[in-house]
């Protein structure tokens, strides 16, 4: 949906919220293509969809308007414009690990990305050097514990004008009043093959499984702990030997090749979402990107035997399922 334009209502669950506002863009000949809705923790989130290209104001007034509406209903709204996203910008979260920061901040330096990453913001002060080398801004928003504090995240989000929230092994879990902010908007990296092994330690729980093969997720954030939309995924062997830490040590370049996939995948445009699900769009070639197993990889895998394809059944004359349904099927009764 990248011709339309995206409202975005985040505040407590009120009676009337959509109406007001579904009215609003109604009186303005702005027709709403979709809508969506959740309440989690008590904090109401609406996003919707509209075509404003017939509209009859400015995108100064519709804001404007919009922003009024928000400050009767004691909501925040956000409106992005289809034009707002001509150069997006990026914000990398992230916690102690580099791998995931220096695949995005090489891939930003050859002007791979289409888009500038305009701020690092971790919840330690570990990563600040290597913002430095790139001439990035560094913003540490953990206290001595390392918990963040999600105001100044949310104040530092808006100061960057942020289009997309990329968790480089941020190794904290945001609060609703973030992700509904910024929904389908915020990519994270998960060392397992999701769904399997979700949360903390998961190339532990791969090792104390004793998997034969491990990986990496990248995906949309919901409010779901590692639930969110799928967009690519990365496999490795692991060895019968193999520690936790040369698990991890597989894993991890394949964590910044999946990430930097998934967020090119977006910001090209190439990748939708609808009903918890991921996919290429119609108009994007797929054959640009890889979403999983490589093409070798693919076309090493046996293709046969299928259910109903093995070589004895193939060579079996046609009439042999007529012959057999014929013995199945009882002569009808007389009684």
């Amino acid at each position: 949906m990248t011709d339309l334009t995206e409202i975005t209502v985040i505040g407590g669950d009120k009676t009337g919220l959509i109406a007001n506002v579904t009215t609003l863009l109604f009186e303005r000949g702005i027709n709403v293509e979709d809508l969506d809705q959740a309440v989690r923790d008590g904090i109401f989130r609406m996003t919707l969809h509209a075509d404003t290209s017939e509209m009859v104001c400015t995108e100064e007034t519709l804001r404007d308007a919009l922003s009024e509406l928000g400050d009767e209903l004691g909501v925040d709204v956000q409106v992005r414009f289809p034009s707002d996203r001509e150069t997006q910008q990026i914000a990398v979260l992230t916690t102690k690990e580099s791998h995931c920061l220096e695949a995005l901040f090489e891939a930003w330096t050859n002007d791979e990305l289409g888009a500038d990453i305009s701020v690092v913001i971790g919840n330690r002060d570990s990563l600040e050097p290597l913002a430095s080398q790139y001439d990035v801004p560094f913003h540490d928003i953990g206290d001595e514990k390392g918990s963040p504090d999600e105001d100044e995240l949310l104040e530092l989000l808006e100061q960057y004008d942020v289009d997309l929230i990329v968790l480089a092994r941020y190794m904290r879990i945001l609060s609703p009043n973030v992700v509904f902010r910024y929904e389908d908007r915020i990519i994270n990296i998960h060392p397992s093959l999701l769904p399997a092994f979700p949360g903390a330690a998961a190339y532990r729980q791969a090792k104390e499984e004793g998997v034969r093969i491990a990986g990496v997720t990248a995906h949309y954030v919901t409010t779901d702990l590692d639930q969110g939309p799928i967009i690519t995924q990365r496999a490795f062997d692991v060895p019968d030997d193999a520690s936790v830490e040369e698990i991890k040590e597989l894993g991890q370049p394949l964590e910044a090749d999946a990430l930097l996939e998934a967020v090119q995948l977006h910001l090209d445009g190439a990748v939708s979402v609808h009903r918890g699900r991921t996919s290429v769009r119609e108009d994007a070639d797929e054959s640009e990107y890889q979403l999983g197993m490589t093409k070798q990889a693919r076309e090493a895998n046996p293709d046969r035997p299928v259910d109903g394809l093995g070589d004895a059944l193939a060579d079996a004359p046609e009439s042999a399922d007529e012959d057999d349904e014929a013995e199945a099927t009882p002569e009808p009764s007389d009684d």
